[in-house]
């Protein structure tokens, strides 16, 4: 029987170039890590997700591993990481770590030598093939980082396949060496203490090897969930996950709440979670040339929807993943909240929202103190990412302008999420005593994590609440969920209810009082959690409040 801790988890997510740098060389660390846990474990939380921190070039900031045996020297040792895993597990905290088995770095071992010829033995760990007769590209695919999805290589003179940039080749999961190899890593580290993994892309590991022109040519990558998808991932599932009991979460960017049960049923033994994008999709204009800069107004009913979906559609089948940000997510406070006069309210009406769901919630760093989004001039970002699309949407297709694209960055780009996590108000913040690899937002004076501990209106406070709860109350792992107001524009409310216990979830996700007591009449009862400090108004809800509340008759405490 597997140990199925991450039900009643609540999952951290740390992005270790921004998190902490104890020797001062302006990058995080694991070292920076192992002296923020004592933090960590004041925070609550139960598991620690560490982005890559293997060796790479850092082309896209370490999801092209180049050697998945080895830590970066930027981050510290093997050693360092055993060390980290030991300390953790002294304070009752578990280690995931991210793994990128969808491609690797061109810099890999295994690419020098594919790329070489036809012939040697790593020739299909990659996806080559021949160009059409004019010599151009095997098909249409285009690259999620901006233009084609095939690159020529003169070694070998043939394209190779590239869902990211093109020093991101896919990997050949076809090949049963690939699969071997990538398992023999999974269990080296298990081997090390590693308790789970999360995994980049997952969905995208087979490919349809008709190579189809899309509808439209050279169009962000849409060919996930490829024909062989859920064999390889069931193989895995039977090679590692089962067998050495680890935990695993996978990102699954096409995947709906009405096929997600494929993927993460315990009977078909594949994925414990997913990661869903569509309820992060509701300020994107559907279908726009522009993809994800093609931003409008957050539809608050279409994350109603969507997230209640994924709540129905997972019950009894499957666990959910709850998330709103991470480090390819921007500041939800920024994005679909007030960063300025409700910035506490924002950021805590939306955790109330996520951590009252049935799944198990991630937090990204910072999101617990109200980061936002910096909003800095367009050269002073770095993420390749945006770099590949500016050149692509603005430059090459002109069908946005530099000033249309920073308005869209300054809300989703990734880099709002990775700027070094503020730790007081001293120089960089306590980050680093050096330079920082990438500027600190500027507001970090006031907003850091002994300024919010320290404030009478504390998000860190209200997380920690928050997860409390999670630990303490089985309503909220075990109890149904039911959407209520359903077409409200601005108010998400549900029910959870667990033997003859009801609690409400409430928010008013907008910076305007919106009625409450004519739409939601609340029985006698007890306000379980509140964002505002005096006693719920039950007439109305006040801009960006929110509260947990339990109604009707008390029972046994559960």
């Amino acid at each position: 029987m597997r140990n199925e801790w991450w039900k009643d988890a609540v999952i951290y997510q740390i992005y270790p170039k921004s998190f902490k740098d104890a020797n001062g060389d302006g990058i995080g660390d694991l070292a920076g890590i192992q002296e923020k846990l004592p933090y960590l474990k004041e925070l609550g939380v139960d598991a620690l997700w560490l982005s890559p921190v293997y060796l790479s070039p850092q082309v896209d900031n370490g999801y092209d591993i180049s050697d998945y045996y080895q830590i970066d020297p930027m981050f510290g040792t093997n050693e360092d990481m055993v060390q980290l895993i030991r300390e953790a597990h002294k304070l009752d905290l578990k280690i995931i770590m991210d793994f990128v088995a969808n491609h690797t770095s061109d810099q890999c071992q295994w690419f020098q030598e594919s790329r070489k010829s036809k012939e040697n033995p790593y020739s299909d760990f990659y996806i080559w093939q021949d160009g059409k007769a004019d010599g151009s590209e095997p098909n249409n695919w285009g690259s999620s980082f901006g233009g084609s999805a095939w690159t020529w290589d003169d070694s070998r003179q043939q394209y190779y396949l590239h869902y990211y940039a093109k020093e991101q080749p896919d990997l050949n999961w076809e090949n049963p060496r690939v699969r071997q190899a990538i398992y023999d890593m999974m269990i080296y580290w298990k081997n090390l203490g590693v308790d789970g993994w999360r995994l980049d892309v997952i969905t995208s590991i087979s490919k349809d090897w008709d190579f189809p022109d899309n509808p439209r040519p050279f169009a962000k990558n849409n060919q996930h969930n490829g024909p062989r998808m859920h064999e390889f991932i069931h193989e895995m599932n039977q090679k590692v996950l089962t067998p050495f009991d680890m935990m695993s979460v996978g990102e699954a960017p096409a995947s709906g709440a009405e096929d997600a049960h494929l993927l993460v049923d315990p009977k078909r033994q594949e994925l414990d979670m997913v990661f869903t994008f569509q309820h992060m999709h509701i300020d994107r204009k559907k279908g726009d040339v522009n993809d994800r800069w093609a931003l409008q107004a957050p539809d608050f009913i279409q994350l109603k929807q969507i997230m209640s979906q994924w709540q129905k559609e997972l019950e009894g089948r499957g666990w959910n993943a709850l998330y709103f940000e991470n480090h390819d997510r921007a500041r939800i406070v920024s994005r679909w909240g007030d960063d300025d006069s409700y910035r506490y309210e924002s950021a805590t009406a939306f955790a109330t929202i996520l951590h009252g769901m049935k799944g198990t919630p991630f937090v990204y760093q910072g999101e617990e103190i109200g980061m936002t989004n910096p909003k800095f001039p367009l050269a002073d970002y770095i993420d390749v990412e945006l770099k590949g699309n500016f050149q692509h949407y603005v430059e090459q297709q002109q069908t946005l302008t530099a000033e249309e694209f920073l308005a869209a960055v300054h809300k989703v780009s990734r880099d709002n999420a990775r700027t070094p996590m503020p730790w007081n108000d001293s120089a960089n913040g306590g980050f680093s005593t050096g330079t920082p690899w990438f500027q600190l937002n500027p507001n970090y004076p006031d907003i850091n994590v002994l300024a919010d501990q320290k404030a009478q209106k504390s998000v860190f406070h209200y997380y920690q609440k928050l997860i409390r709860l999670r630990h303490e109350e089985a309503i909220l792992k075990e109890g149904s969920y039911r959407l209520l107001l359903p077409e409200h524009p601005t108010i998400f409310a549900y029910e959870r209810r667990l033997k003859r216990k009801k609690w409400l979830v409430v928010a008013n996700l907008s910076d305007s009082p919106q009625e409450l007591q004519a739409l939601l009449p609340l029985t006698a009862g007890e306000i379980r959690l509140s964002n505002y400090q005096d006693s719920l108004a039950q007439s109305r809800l006040r801009p960006y409040e929110s509260f947990i509340y339990e109604s009707g008759t008390k029972t046994e405490k559960l």
